[in-house]
């Protein structure tokens, strides 16, 4: 009885690590069956460029908010605790002489100011409020305040270039345009990403090819060996399939390595560490429509940063001959303060009864004589406007043809997939009907049947190589208008995502 609960135990754990044995052996060859759409969120998430497309949209989003933080009241405190002085200085008598003597200070100082920027006239206003007191030792320690309540005060150049008043118009731009190039940055992710998932499915079709063919020929082989020993076929035409089989089996293996490095690169690119085996799963259902012209124009103009570009570019240069022409040219400046002052030995007292203080300053420069660097400043700003402007003219109309292109090609792929498919249908079919024949001898032409294999792979191959050029159109389309012809939408995103 004993013995029987032995083996009962004994076979439970055999059975245990059989079943273990075969996980493992499945673990070991996984297999993933990537579509299209399973490469391309992959490559949105991880790929190098969406990481740095990520972060550079990010620097650009923290250099607007900058921007407008400096439209914003600032609030700050200033001190000085303490300052300490003992040394040897030249002090004026009342009677007008001078006279050195040893002193000892000590000062302390706070002072809060609240300063806004005023970008509609480049002026500043500020508000401060403030305490100073000075220790001053010597035979006896005398100690006095003087308090600042409140102090309100402008400063207004009059004459002088703005720079408040150009970021005003650019900045928005620029991350408008910011904006809209990391949109386009994520649409070249989706081409790049096509790029490197037919590289791959082309390598793994050879590769088929290639064994498809090895067996193909080796059967043939050994079937001419047969009918060459019956005296049926000549050397010759048994020499040329022997010398296929070869090529056929030095295919399989470029093909072989062909394939291991575009998976490489694709795990590369989408930064795949686990060593599992990919499928990769043709994506042949496609989306066909005759997308109009002037709509991709339009909405290339309207959405992408290529066309804000063009009017940032415009304004830069037109705010670049504004300061050429401010600058170095006659110029005021206005300073005016208002404030209520103190002091006392006492800090309370300090802050009884204060007196008012006013100070008004107009300040002016005026050049007599710069040998013309003014006007040489001002000439160079307008020149570079004038080529700007022609570069902008010429881009627009290059823009505006690079999209009627994209168009036109993407508004014949769908005859052209129409055509790859019928004629891989029509060569498959053509080297199966060659085959048989060969098989049964009423085609002795060994050539004949070399032909229809080679017509067969290229079509194989040239309707893949069809179907990477529709997906690498549409993304391309979809990147140079920044709009969704397939669901007649705008491509958008929402910021809080890529915080």
């Amino acid at each position: 009885m004993k013995n029987k609960k032995n083996t009962y135990y004994l076979s439970i754990i055999i059975l245990f690590f059989l079943t273990l044995q075969s996980v493992c052996l499945t673990a070991q060859t996984e297999v993933n069956r990537l579509t299209l759409e399973d490469v391309i969120y992959i490559a949105r998430q991880q790929s190098p460029d969406a990481l740095i497309a990520k972060h550079r949209f990010r620097r650009s989003y923290w250099e607007f908010r900058t921007y407008k933080a400096a439209y914003l009241p600032s609030i700050k405190i200033d001190g000085v605790i303490p300052n300490l002085d003992r040394s040897i200085d030249g002090i004026t008598q009342p009677d007008g002489s001078e006279i050195y003597k040893e002193r000892s200070l000590a000062s302390y100082s706070a002072e809060m100011s609240i300063n806004q920027t005023i970008g509609f006239t480049g002026g500043s206003l500020f508000l401060r409020s403030g305490i100073q007191r000075l220790d001053n030792f010597g035979d006896s320690t005398v100690i006095s305040y003087l308090s600042t309540p409140i102090n309100i005060g402008y400063s207004q150049p009059i004459f002088k270039y703005n720079p408040y008043k150009w970021d005003r118009k650019i900045e928005p731009l620029k991350y408008d345009e910011a904006r809209r190039t990391y949109l386009e940055n994520v649409e070249q992710i989706l081409i790049t990403a096509t790029n490197y998932f037919f590289n791959l499915l082309l390598a793994q079709i050879e590769k088929d090819i290639a064994k498809k063919n090895l067996h193909n020929y080796d059967t043939l082989y050994h079937i001419a060996r047969g009918r060459y020993n019956l005296g049926k076929i000549a050397e010759n035409e048994l020499l040329q399939l022997e010398l296929n089989l070869l090529k056929a089996q030095a295919s399989v293996d470029n093909s072989d390595l062909n394939y291991e490095n575009h998976l490489f690169m694709l795990k590369s690119y989408l930064r795949i560490k686990d060593e599992y085996e990919i499928i990769l799963i043709p994506p042949t259902k496609t989306w066909h429509t005759n997308i109009d012209v002037s709509k991709a124009i339009y909405e290339a103009k309207k959405n992408t940063s290529t066309g804000l570009a063009f009017e940032r570019r415009l304004l830069e240069a037109e705010s670049q001959v504004n300061r050429a022409k401010m600058d170095n040219r006659f110029d005021a400046e206005l300073y005016a303060v208002f404030g209520l002052t103190q002091t006392s030995d006492d800090i309370r007292e300090s802050y009884k009864n204060p007196l008012d203080q006013q100070q008004v300053t107009l300040g002016i420069h005026l050049p007599i004589l710069d040998w013309g660097l003014a006007k040489g400043k001002i000439k160079m700003a307008e020149s570079s406007q004038e080529l700007i402007k022609t570069s902008v003219e010429q881009e627009r109309i290059d823009f505006e043809q690079n999209i009627f292109l994209k168009v036109m090609q993407f508004n014949m792929q769908k005859n052209q997939l129409k055509i790859a498919a019928k004629s891989d249908t029509v060569a498959q079919k053509r080297f199966e009907v060659t085959q048989q024949r060969y098989l049964i001898g009423k085609v002795n032409d060994v050539l004949e049947l070399n032909n229809a294999q080679i017509d067969n792979d290229n079509a194989k191959k040239s309707y893949f190589s069809a179907l990477q050029n529709y997906w690498i159109n549409y993304f391309e389309l979809r990147r140079l208008t920044l709009y969704d012809f397939k669901n007649d939408r705008l491509i958008l995103f929402n910021i809080n995502d890529i915080q």
